[in-house]
């Protein structure tokens, strides 16, 4: 993973070169209606206080746990017994983060989400609040954890969410197989090139035109950078859209040619 340093020079390279988050300058009406009905929405149709009220007692929570981390492992987290406040400070998505992948979702609709990396279920409530139509299969690779976060879901009366424990490259093979499409995907677990892109690879067959990957951490690494790149290249890839800590993937026909796009968020 890169230093602290080594990313925040990243992040001034990138606000450097990203465009205006407002929306000026771009002429794909895809990435331009992206800007304007998610990037820069304000109104939202239901509360997020119950689920924050969550996030602030997991951040006080003193209780020790036992992790099994499939992943690349944590830029803070080396032990395998945790605090759960050390958990939810360093392993949440920021408000500002969650509250995108909701706007995301409340503006696509999607039936069916897939989420990697359930943590303790800050990002995957705001997604199952969002879009309470849908179906939400939540995979976590920790047990304890993976316990947490359904306690979460409990908490806040959330009937949509299916919480399944176990390495995801077992468990997400099993799953899909279960499935006819996915219709937006959350990649947030084993930040490596390899996992990264086997899991790509698992998802695309169920795509459909509509459908939209999300990536989380793109930039934390050399690896996660290089998955990237893999991705934006792929054939079946018609967009990316490049946020710094989030990528987006869109596989519409409408984009004539393949665009890449990075925008200030």
């Amino acid at each position: 993973m890169y230093s602290k340093k080594q990313l925040a020079l990243k992040y001034i390279h990138y606000l450097l070169n990203a465009k205006n988050g407002k929306g000026h300058g771009i002429h794909s009406p895809f990435v331009f209606d992206f800007t304007q009905q998610v990037l820069n929405k304000k109104n939202v149709t239901y509360s997020y206080n119950e689920i924050e009220d969550i996030r602030r007692q997991l951040k006080k929570n003193q209780q020790f746990i036992q992790i099994e981390d499939f992943g690349a492992g944590s830029r803070v987290i080396k032990q395998n017994t945790r605090k759960v406040a050390t958990v939810a400070k360093s392993s949440l998505k920021p408000f500002k983060y969650s509250a995108l992948i909701a706007k995301m979702v409340t503006h696509y609709k999607p039936n069916i989400i897939v989420e990697l990396g359930t943590s303790l279920g800050i990002t995957t409530a705001y997604m199952a609040k969002a879009a309470s139509n849908a179906n939400v299969y939540t995979i976590e690779g920790a047990p304890a954890i993976a316990e947490l976060a359904k306690e979460n879901f409990e908490k806040l009366g959330l009937k949509n969410v299916h919480s399944l424990v176990g390495n995801f490259d077992v468990v997400l093979p099993n799953l899909l197989q279960q499935l006819d499409t996915v219709d937006f995907a959350f990649i947030d677990g084993n930040h490596r090139f390899e996992p990264t892109l086997n899991y790509f690879h698992l998802l695309l067959p169920k795509i459909n035109e509509q459908t939209i990957f999300v990536f989380d951490d793109i930039h934390w690494s050399k690896e996660m950078e290089q998955a990237w790149q893999f991705i934006q290249n792929h054939d079946a890839v018609c967009a990316t859209i490049d946020l710094f800590f989030v990528g987006v993937v869109v596989f519409k026909k409408a984009f004539k040619q393949k665009q890449h796009f990075i925008i200030r968020y």
